[in-house]
């Protein structure tokens, strides 16, 4: 375009710029296709032409970048998340991970944001949302699941020129507190406790694997016979238990009213295991003998109950399984471990806390890291991370080390500390 507004011959590609019969200035930018092949430019007008090609050459540098809006109607918020974990997220990632997603999506962003345009979503529109949560009782982890999941679900949108920055990327989410006494691990005094009461009940094995190795939930309750090598005292990791999941199968026309998971004729809906996502959590774990004992007892115990069932029995290859057969179920495996601790008459714990026991005891045993890592199932990378959360240093043992350390810098006749003496001062 000449300077006195006549149009001149372009370039493929070149941006028109031109005076109009309003006396003002307009530009036409080519940004590429529409989703039926046919060219899209944007068309822009400003009263001055300085003014419009500064704007011109900004939208081409967006443009250039992949950053710049897409055509068609813009996507508010609230259709871009529903869009994204039901087409984009949800064909490739784990069950699990979808619920997680959906929930925050259903539950808090929608509701929350979704009125936005995201192209205009900024960071301050999601930390208000964390603290409207939390003012309406949400914890901050329930905050930090929204945040996790929006800017999972931003990021692609930016990925796709949708949106031209991802606003919670730069937002900042509320505050974990972790208070670390909430973890502790229970003593070699209270496993023994729990040992004897274990002994008592079916599938005792179950609550050894856990004590014992740290294996997860998922993992314990998804082993299969074929993954248990007896004779070599060792077992296979391979695959997960998922929580069930059940839709109503009742007529339309003649709902039960129950909730789905009560339904008589209630149907699952998500498949029983899944393969572990992670190399370090396909691993093989060592048997101590003690186990292999239990385990032996427990494979007999279990060919018992299928005799006794006969035609009742529901066929599986599960390791646990309920009094009739097929899978233990995660709700109700839960609720035993809390029956569990209350007989034994130990502490009210998470069922995760035996995990956190477990690393513990291997540490006080000297393991080498790597033969811990490789008994937790953790991944290389962040294997340090995980055993700074999980390996937990008993108070005897840095009593210990400030003595040694006492005797070291002091000397070996340096008088122990008279706690009386102590307080008194």
């Amino acid at each position: 375009m000449a300077a006195d507004g006549k149009r001149t011959r372009r370039a493929n590609g070149e941006s028109a710029i031109y005076l109009g019969k309003d006396d003002r200035w307009h530009a036409r930018v080519p940004m590429g296709y529409k989703d039926d092949g046919t060219p899209y430019r944007r068309h822009l007008t400003r009263p001055t032409r300085k003014e419009l090609v500064e704007e011109v050459r900004r939208l081409e540098k967006q443009r250039d970048e992949g950053s710049a809006r897409q055509p068609g109607k813009p996507w508010t918020v609230a259709k871009w998340l529903e869009h994204w974990v039901e087409n984009i997220a949800k064909p490739v990632i784990s069950e699990n991970t979808y619920a997680g997603y959906e929930v925050a999506v259903r539950v808090h962003l929608v509701p929350g944001i979704g009125k936005h345009r995201l192209d205009r979503l900024e960071p301050e529109h999601l930390e208000s949302l964390y603290r409207r949560m939390q003012s309406s009782g949400s914890k901050a982890g329930t905050a930090h699941q929204a945040h996790r999941t929006a800017r999972t679900a931003l990021g692609e949108a930016v990925r796709r020129g949708h949106a031209a920055k991802n606003a919670a990327a730069l937002a900042k989410p509320p505050r974990m507190e972790e208070d670390e006494s909430e973890v502790e691990p229970y003593s070699v005094d209270e496993v023994q406790r729990l040992l004897l009461e274990v002994n008592k009940r079916r599938n005792s094995a179950r609550w050894m694997l856990a004590l014992a190795l740290g294996l997860r939930q998922g993992e314990t309750l998804g082993l299969r016979w074929a993954d248990v090598d007896l004779d070599n005292e060792y077992l296979k990791l391979r695959r997960n238990r998922l929580r069930p999941k059940y839709e109503h199968g009742c007529p339309a026309a003649a709902p039960c009213g129950r909730k789905a998971g009560y339904c008589p004729n209630r149907e699952q809906v998500r498949r029983e295991t899944k393969n572990t996502k992670s190399r370090a959590g396909r691993r093989a774990v060592p048997l101590p003998g003690p186990l292999v004992v239990m385990l032996r007892s427990h494979a007999e115990a279990q060919e018992r109950e299928r005799r006794d069932a006969a035609n009742l029995w529901t066929e599986s290859e599960y390791v646990f399984t309920k009094r009739l057969g097929g899978p233990l179920s995660p709700n109700t495996d839960y609720h035993d471990w809390k029956r569990l601790l209350e007989d034994a008459c130990v502490r009210d714990g998470r069922l995760h806390d035996a995990r956190h026991t477990a690393g513990t005891v291997l540490m006080l045993l000297s393991v080498p890291d790597r033969v811990i890592d490789q008994i937790m199932g953790w991944e290389p990378g962040g294997a340090a991370r995980m055993r700074a959360r999980y390996l937990h240093v008993p108070d005897h043992l840095l009593k210990e080390v400030a003595q040694k350390i006492g005797t070291a810098i002091w000397g070996p006749d340096t008088p122990a500390v008279d706690k009386d003496q102590d307080n008194e001062g």
